[in-house]
């Protein structure tokens, strides 16, 4: 048990033994340990010499242990600290390798899986592993996975990872999809519509995506889809942005105390205060919040709190989203 102290065996047995003794004396120690004379003593010079034990000067000799707090912690924690250390050192080395692999080998940028059962095998699998945040296009007419039978979601929402999920208008259409969606809201996801997504994505951590090479038909057909995984690479950065680019032009999905789900629509006949117009086109010309509230006359507390009211009445989450919202409602 404590060779990761140092120990060996004979050692950490005579150690046990003095840690319930008060003090004891050599013959007394191979009486209880079986150990022949020879052995005992040199076990006790090794645990002398590692700071685990004392012995007396004078005859007959007697041995104690030392306290186990100052003795084995210290080292223990220095151990620990090394191996920490180690760890991370393996970590950036392991890094360095996938990127030198990638350079000189396709596969380690993108895996090709083949057939439905394989692809719903991956998305499990990833969204078990993940621990921050999924990003997600749903496309109508599912391939793998039909709708609801996504478990490994409300797993990952359950230890908090945070979900965003796409949908486009005819995935409504399909059996159960709304269902599946009301209770992926009331789950903590967090879902917005847009008229149509050009393709199924998966994003995980924005270090993993899965998308189609060749579609697939839908289930039940003979078509098996040919699917990408797709690791840190270019092309990676560009699905992320091509989701976030998606993200800012759709509409967030509510769940109404009836289960209904609901999106917000612009409301065109809405009209902000002057000082809210005024303040809204000095932030979308860039102007910083500081010269806005010296222009206006106003605290900059007081512009950043106007800000974000005007984002929460258009439903936005970022100062770009009020942007393109304001324009789409009229509000400038």
């Amino acid at each position: 048990m404590l060779e990761a102290a140092g120990l060996t065996s004979a050692e950490e047995t005579v150690y046990r033994l003095l840690v319930t003794m008060s003090t004891a004396s050599a013959d007394e120690i191979a009486e209880h340990t079986e150990l022949t004379p020879g052995e005992t003593e040199r076990v006790l010079a090794a645990l002398i010499a590692k700071g685990l034990a004392s012995g007396t000067e004078r005859a007959p000799r007697t041995f104690a242990a030392t306290p186990p707090d100052v003795a084995l912690l210290p080292q223990l924690q220095r151990k620990s600290d090394a191996l920490d250390q180690a760890r991370a050192e393996v970590t950036g080395l392991l890094e360095t390798y996938r990127r030198t692999r990638r350079r000189s080998d396709p596969d380690q940028l993108i895996e090709v899986i083949t057939g439905a059962e394989a692809l719903r095998q991956h998305l499990r699998q990833i969204q078990d592993s993940t621990r921050h945040e999924m990003l997600w296009f749903c496309k109508a007419q599912y391939v793998a996975m039909p709708s609801g039978s996504n478990r490994a979601e409300y797993d990952a929402l359950a230890r908090g990872v945070r979900y965003r999920v796409l949908y486009e208008q005819a995935f409504f259409d399909d059996p159960g999809a709304v269902a599946n969606v009301t209770d992926g809201v009331r789950a903590g996801e967090i879902a917005r519509a847009v008229p149509h997504l050009p393709l199924r994505l998966a994003v995980s951590d924005r270090a993993i995506a899965i998308c189609p090479l060749v579609p697939g038909g839908p289930s039940g057909s003979s078509e098996e889809p040919t699917t990408a995984l797709v690791r840190d690479s270019s092309l990676l950065e560009a699905l992320i942005a091509l989701f976030e680019r998606y993200w800012e032009d759709a509409v967030p999905l509510h769940v109404g105390a009836s289960g209904a789900v609901s999106a917000d629509e612009p409301a065109r006949g809405q009209v902000l205060p002057a000082l809210d117009r005024q303040l809204l086109s000095l932030l979308v010309a860039g102007v910083a919040d500081k010269a806005i509230a010296s222009q206006l006359g106003l605290s900059r507390r007081t512009v950043q709190r106007r800000i974000q009211a005007m984002m929460a009445l258009a439903g936005a989450t970022t100062r770009m989203q009020l942007a393109w919202q304001a324009a789409r409602r009229g509000w400038m």
